[in-house]
């Protein structure tokens, strides 16, 4: 852990700072049901103090839908929220003409998939949707994902991202290492600070520079530097960035 916590001192000392965090299994626990996810309270407080502080960005960037992100974490402005992987900044993604054309056929596609399939849900986003089967029997969830990716994921114009007991299918190319890098230029970060826990965040280690801190939360392989076990590791990790961050 020392070496993480030089990291986190050497990063609090940039000029503008960057702070990137994923939402679900990071600042929240990871729960049964999406729409009960709630940030822990000493998560969500030093987030909103970090946001206050001079030269600093701190951003959500989470794969839910961004009403549905702003709904569940209770974050608002100075905080950027930005959802479905990068597919929405700022309240809103727009869609051409042929990409909702597109959407309508896949969301008509799944609901027939999954009609009646016990423990599968679906989760309607601006530019996409997202198969949910953590409520489901293991071969169950195996069989519904297997029939997405082999039919609706493997459309023209779809792209599948896998995550923890979910397949996200949207009609836009977006992913979180593009998010991380329209942050950095969109608030001239000179560093990045940033925190995930699901094969969805590799995109965006992938994506940091020297300088730039990468904290992979739980368990997996990762191109992140560093590693916590659980959302309450990051609540003293956010602090420890917060102390060393203020003046």
């Amino acid at each position: 852990m020392s070496g993480l916590d030089d990291a986190v001192r050497a990063v609090a000392a940039t000029p503008r700072l960057l702070v990137a965090l994923d939402f679900d299994g990071v600042l929240a626990p990871i729960v049964d049901v999406p729409s009960v996810a709630r940030p822990l309270p000493a998560s969500a407080a030093t987030v909103g103090a970090l946001a206050t502080l001079a030269d600093t960005t701190v951003a959500v960037v989470s794969g839910r839908g961004l009403a549905d992100l702003a709904a569940v974490s209770g974050f608002g402005s100075p905080i950027q929220l930005v959802g479905s992987h990068g597919g929405e900044f700022d309240g809103g993604a727009v869609l051409d003409e042929a990409q909702r054309t597109l959407l309508d056929q896949l969301t008509t596609e799944l609901r027939a998939l999954v009609d009646g399939v016990p423990g599968v849900t679906l989760e309607d986003k601006p530019t996409g949707i997202a198969v949910h089967v953590r409520g489901a029997e293991p071969t169950i969830a195996t069989r519904v994902l297997d029939a997405v990716r082999t039919g609706p994921a493997a459309r023209p114009g779809v792209e599948a991202t896998p995550g923890k007991a979910v397949l996200d299918l949207t009609v836009l190319q977006v992913n979180k290492g593009v998010a991380l890098d329209v942050l950095r230029e969109r608030f001239g970060a000179d560093a990045v600070f940033f925190v995930g826990d699901d094969v969805t965040d590799e995109t965006a280690f992938a994506r940091l520079r020297s300088g730039d801190v990468g904290v992979k939360v739980g368990e997996g392989v990762t191109a992140a530097t560093y590693r916590v076990a659980d959302p309450a590791e990051v609540t003293t990790l956010l602090a420890a960035l917060l102390a060393a961050r203020c003046p």
